[in-house]
């Protein structure tokens, strides 16, 4: 059955078919609910009798209110036992977060000079320029004709000490000659 498609009309239709039994089930799911606070309010508070003198009427009055008292205390109680179990969440989330860690984001460098960094730490209103390299040792640069003094030196030392040893002085008349 999978390898044979469904054709656009008969996958329309068959949605069409299940929102429609949805639609029935969410009705009869509102009509269940109405009946169930209807039957809760018919047991829980019955119609008051209101036949007969003041004093009876009084009587029924302060029934009425001894019970809507009751109501909002124990709905305190409900509100407040929500709230601490609220706040242990988030307790206890903290202490998850706490223990796992949070990953700190990769940072991308970013080229800043160290005027720009002054600026955007002490913002745009103090201006201060710094000169890095003016504390810097100054270095001369050497010129081709001392280096190569400095190698001409080296490669005479060099040459002496290799032929004052018997061993590489061979060595190099061999390769050499």
């Amino acid at each position: 059955m999978s390898d044979k498609k469904m054709t656009s009309s008969r996958r329309h239709h068959l949605k069409s078919l299940i929102l429609q039994v949805a639609q029935g089930m969410l009705e009869q799911e509102k009509a269940d609910i109405e009946a169930a606070k209807e039957a809760y309010m018919a047991e829980h508070c019955p119609a008051p009798d209101l036949n007969g003198d003041q004093a009876a009427l009084m009587e029924v009055c302060k029934k009425l209110h001894s019970a809507l008292d009751k109501i909002d205390e124990d709905r305190y109680d409900a509100e407040a036992k929500v709230l601490k179990a609220d706040k242990e969440i988030e307790d206890l989330k903290i202490k998850v977060v706490d223990l796992v860690g949070v990953k700190k984001p990769a940072l991308k460098k970013v080229r800043m000079s160290a005027d720009t960094m002054l600026k955007a730490l002490l913002g745009s209103k103090h201006t201060v320029t710094m000169d890095l390299r003016a504390n810097l040792k100054q270095v001369k640069k050497e010129t081709k004709e001392e280096v190569r003094k400095c190698l001409s030196v080296w490669s005479l030392s060099w040459n002496k000490s290799v032929e004052s040893t018997p061993f590489l002085s061979s060595a190099v008349n061999r390769s050499c000659g």
